[in-house]
C-alpha cells in the first residue's frame, strides 16, 4: 500500500503546465517535478494548500491510498 500523487492528472484536467503551477504555488520545478513523478517524502500542508488553490481542487484530488 502506497499513497500516490496525482498531480500529473490534475494538471493535465486544468491545462496547466508545470512552469505555470511553478509559478503560481511558488516552489521550484525541481521540487513540483519530484512531487508529479512521486519521488516526494512528505509535502507540507501549506504547499498541498497552495496546489489545491492553483488547481482549484481538492487535496483528495491530488493523493489517493492504493
Amino acid at each position: 500500500m502506497a499513497i500516490t500523487v496525482n498531480l500529473d492528472v490534475m494538471m493535465a484536467k486544468r491545462k496547466m503546465s508545470l512552469n505555470e503551477l511553478s509559478e503560481k504555488v511558488g516552489l521550484t520545478l525541481a521540487n513540483l517535478s519530484i512531487l508529479k513523478t512521486g519521488k516526494a517524502k512528505a509535502i507540507r500542508f501549506s504547499t498541498l494548500e497552495a496546489i489545491c488553490e492553483a488547481l482549484d481542487c481538492q487535496p483528495g484530488d491530488l493523493l489517493v491510498y492504493e
